[in-house]
């Protein structure tokens, strides 16, 4: 289908004020965002405008039960100086699978990714174009009817902001395998990239950074034994020559850099298993020194490398080195910015004079 976005640019950039070696995490803006909302059972008026407060009327339903989700992705440059997108219609179909959970409507895909197009090819100066960083993608969705009471809303906004981003993890991790909160339980919303999942994983993240930890790896919710998840990313653990991540039930996340990276090394002749796995297991496999090395997968962090993990009161040791992480890493990294061939056809190159 086609759709007309309006365009309203900003008098003056204000990219010439950003140092690219030197971004902030989170708190740089580009100058535009893209906006849709839904009304009467459609969406309408796509547009794009410069980045502004949005008027909220304090009875939002998204500020009073919950509905509201997003995605999280980056565009590259490649050698040419041309924007890319990696996989865009993935997230777009995650979105609507993380809408359908909500009891949100299905946003058009084919409007995702055109909206993200427009934005980039709008916005590609604020491209970095250091090794590792990328200008993040946040689209997100959250009902903005006012009305106090326990129901579907009927109005929403979809918006797409965008944040020059450097390398998230610059060094090895350490992650605190929690045993009394959880993350999420079989038919609650683990699946869903829902804003509620992150809002009930702050305090348990604060309290594993007060132990000198990184990041949260979560447990499942009965037996706090099986491993999810970390924090921000999906895991992998390589154990005798073979990779193993856990099996998505319900209460993973679906992550697009998670199944990439399924492919990738299947690709590179690596074995790998979907199965649940325990944290007694990784904890025997450490001591038998059949545990080789882990990371974790995800749009923000990229490969992040697992040096230990924190259990009740032990530390179960990972590794030292991560070579294969390392390779995915850089083989990932080389695909999105066109310096390798790109044998998935995970690429969309966005013409520079678009907008």
């Amino acid at each position: 289908m086609s759709y007309t976005i309006e365009i309203q640019k900003v008098k003056s950039s204000k990219v010439d004020d950003l140092d690219f070696n030197n971004i902030p995490l989170g708190t740089t803006f580009t100058d535009h965002m893209f906006i849709c909302d839904y009304a009467d059972g459609v969406w309408g008026t796509p547009r794009i405008q410069p980045m502004q407060l949005i008027p909220t009327h304090p009875a939002a339903m998204a500020l009073h039960y919950g509905q509201a989700i997003f995605e999280g992705m980056k565009a590259t440059v490649n050698a040419e100086g041309s924007p890319m997108l990696f996989r865009a219609e993935k997230n777009a179909a995650r979105l609507n699978f993380s809408a359908d959970r909500m009891g949100m409507p299905n946003f058009p895909e084919d409007l995702f990714v055109e909206g993200l197009k427009q934005l980039v090819a709008l916005e590609q100066n604020w491209i970095p174009p250091q090794e590792g960083s990328a200008l993040y993608l946040r689209p997100f969705m959250y009902a903005d009817e006012p009305f106090i009471g326990m129901r579907a809303a009927n109005n929403f906004k979809f918006i797409i902001m965008a944040s020059p981003a450097g390398p998230f993890f610059t060094k090895r991790i350490k992650l605190y395998a929690e045993t009394q909160y959880i993350r999420a339980a079989l038919g609650g919303t683990g699946e869903a990239k829902a804003a509620g999942n992150y809002a009930a994983a702050i305090r348990p993240t604060e309290i594993a950074k007060s132990k000198g930890y990184d990041q949260v790896l979560w447990l499942d919710a009965v037996e706090h034994k099986y491993i999810q998840e970390v924090g921000t990313m999906n895991i992998f653990f390589k154990i005798d020559g073979k990779f193993i991540t856990p099996k998505r039930d319900g209460a993973i996340l679906d992550g697009i850099t998670r199944m990439s990276v399924i492919d990738l090394l299947e690709h590179k002749g690596y074995q790998v298993t979907e199965r649940p796995i325990t944290i007694n297991e990784i904890e025997e496999a450490s001591n038998n020194e059949t545990l080789e090395e882990a990371f974790g997968t995800g749009t923000a962090v990229g490969i992040a490398y697992i040096q230990e993990i924190g259990f009740n009161d032990k530390t179960i040791h990972v590794s030292d080195e991560s070579p294969v992480g390392l390779d995915i890493n850089n083989t990932l990294n080389a695909i999105k910015t066109g310096k390798i061939e790109d044998p998935f056809n995970w690429m969309i190159k966005i013409e520079k004079e678009l907008v």
